[in-house]
C-alpha cells in the first residue's frame, strides 16, 4: 500500500480529528503539543511479479496554536523487493534495470504540514480546514526509498458533528516532482470519506474510504477502506491502530499500523 504511506506518516489528518477539535476548542489561546511514534508494516505484490514488504517508522511532532497546526514527520524506512515499488506511488518504471530482490533501509522522506482551521459560517455548517503538505526529499532515491524530488499536497477537509458521530471528508491534489530515475510520475487527485464515533468512555472507532488517482503511468488508481480505533489509556496518552482493505492491484495484501501519541 505504498500510495497510502503519505497518509500513514500524517495520521493526525484523520485519526486525531476528534481530539483536535475538542482540545483546541477548550484551550485555543494556548499551544497544544503532540509527539507521536508509529510503526507500519505492509506486504503485497502491488501488481508486480514479486512481493514487496515495507516497514515504516515515522516520528512526528505537531503543535496547535489558535487556528493553526504545524507538524513535522521524520521516518525510518525499510523496503524489501525488486525496486519496482516506490513509497507514495506504487508500481513504477525504474530507469536503472534490476530484477533481483534487494533490501534497502535508511531515512525516509520527511514531511512538513501546515493546517488552518476556518471558522464555521453557522452552527449547522461544517468545520473547514485548509492544509498544505510538503514532502522533503531526505530519502536516498538510489536505494528505492524515495523519488529524490519535492512533492506538494493541497487539500480541503470538511468535518461535521451529527449526534455522537463525526463525519469527515477530504478533497485534495498532489503535485509530484519529475524524476530522471523514476519515470512516469504524475500529479493526481484524491478523495476521502469517513465517520468516527465514541465506542466507550476512552475508546473511539472509525472508518474511511480512500480514493486516489494513479500517481504514475505505471500504477493504478487506489480504492481502499480503512477501519481504525483509538484508545486513550491515560490523560495524555493515546494508542491508535488500523488496517486496510484494498480493491485494486496497487493495494497491499496485508497492512497494519500502530501509533502511540503523547499530548501536552
Amino acid at each position: 500500500m505504498p500510495t497510502k504511506i503519505f497518509l500513514w506518516a500524517l495520521l493526525t489528518i484523520n485519526l486525531l480529528f476528534v481530539a483536535h477539535y475538542t482540545v483546541a476548542a477548550e484551550n485555543s489561546n494556548q499551544p497544544n503539543h503532540t509527539l507521536s511514534v508509529s510503526s507500519y508494516y505492509s506486504n503485497g505484490d502491488y501488481g508486480e511479479k514479486e512481493d514487496t514488504s515495507i516497514l515504516y517508522f515515522p516520528v512526528s511532532y505537531g503543535v496547535d496554536y489558535g487556528k493553526f497546526n504545524f507538524q513535522i514527520a521524520i521516518p525510518y524506512l525499510q523496503v524489501n523487493g525488486v525496486g519496482s515499488v516506490l513509497v507514495n506511488v506504487g508500481g513504477i518504471n525504474r530507469a536503472v534495470a534490476g530484477t533481483q530482490r534487494s533490501h534497502s533501509s535508511g531515512l525516509g522522506d520527511s514531511v512538513f504540514s501546515m493546517t488552518y482551521q476556518m471558522d464555521a459560517v453557522s452552527e449547522s455548517a461544517p468545520f473547514i480546514d485548509l492544509r498544505l503538505d510538503i514532502k522533503l526529499p531526505t530519502a536516498d532515491e538510489s536505494k528505492g526509498l524515495g523519488s529524490g524530488e519535492v512533492d506538494y499536497n493541497l487539500q480541503v477537509d470538511f468535518l461535521k458533528n451529527v449526534g455522537n458521530s463525526l463525519f469527515f471528508s477530504t478533497v485534495g491534489y498532489s503535485f509530484r516532482g519529475k524524476s530522471s530515475l523514476y519515470e512516469g510520475l504524475q500529479d493526481s487527485a484524491f478523495v476521502q470519506l469517513g465517520v468516527a464515533r465514541p465506542l466507550f468512555e476512552k475508546w473511539n472507532i472509525g472508518v474511511f474510504y480512500d480514493y486516489r488517482e494513479r500517481a504514475s503511468v505505471y500504477s493504478s488508481e487506489i480504492h481502499e477502506v480503512t477501519p481504525y480505533f483509538s484508545w486513550q489509556f491515560a490523560k495524555q496518552w493515546t494508542f491508535t491502530g488500523m488496517t486496510s482493505w484494498g480493491f485494486t492491484a496497487d493495494s497491499a495484501d496485508l497492512s497494519v499500523l500502530g501509533q502511540l501519541s503523547y499530548r501536552w
